[in-house]
């Protein structure tokens, strides 16, 4: 089954229509100020609506009081609500109730000790998000183009879904499915020339990549 693909901190009408004309179930705006795909709720909101109910709509947040939310769901009007902070399972309970929105909380992994923060989120979170720890120095939760070790992931149940995140490229996407079988990708600046900036050509070779990653294997003909 070809996985969800979300496309995360879109700035430009043209990176979001490439990003749904090539088969994007997900785009992502970002509303972070440190971050170099920050967008404005209103702007992100008339980029939405060119492409709205051809693919989901994804509000990426960190650490987000109500007033922040407020404004992004009037002004967005998000199908997701991500979260990609110190958000307790609580805190996304009470977001759930008052906006009636799915929620996917991110994680940022470099060991098997990370993953164990999970649990109290399974039930309340629809979906999560596995991104790689940031490197040192950075201000940035996610889109710092590092991955982590993969293989950690096959600990988990089968019905913990999660989007793959973190470094995730052209040259790599066959590896991450592979190993993972994870059932949705996320990408940021695995598409972009510049911090921020979406390339649409790298846009185009990774969907390329993720079509011959999982196009079935050629059936060896008969010896005669």
């Amino acid at each position: 089954m070809k996985p969800d693909i979300k496309i995360c901190g879109l700035k430009t009408p043209e990176a979001v229509d490439r990003a749904v004309e090539r088969g994007a179930t997900h785009i992502g705006f970002i509303f972070f100020e440190k971050s170099p795909r920050n967008i404005e709720p209103d702007i992100a909101g008339r980029l939405a609506d060119r492409v709205r109910g051809r693919a989901k709509i994804v509000a990426v947040t960190v650490d987000a009081g109500n007033d922040e939310l407020d404004e992004i769901v009037d002004l967005l009007k998000p199908d997701i609500l991500q979260f990609h902070g110190k958000e307790s399972a609580e805190r996304l309970l009470t977001v759930k109730a008052v906006y009636g929105l799915p929620v996917m909380k991110a994680f940022s992994i470099r060991d098997a000790d990370d993953l164990k923060k999970i649990p109290p989120y399974i039930g309340i979170a629809d979906r999560f998000l596995f991104d790689a720890k940031p490197p040192a120095g950075s201000d940035l939760p996610g889109g710092n183009g590092v991955s982590f070790d993969w293989q950690l992931l096959r600990t988990l149940d089968d019905d913990v879904d999660y989007m793959l995140s973190g470094g995730l490229n052209k040259d790599n996407i066959e590896a991450a499915l592979r190993e993972t079988g994870t059932r949705g990708l996320d990408v940021s600046s695995g598409v972009e020339s510049a911090p921020g900036v979406k390339d649409l050509d790298m846009m185009d070779e990774f969907f390329a990549a993720v079509e011959r990653a999982m196009a079935p294997a050629p059936v060896s003909g008969s010896v005669k």
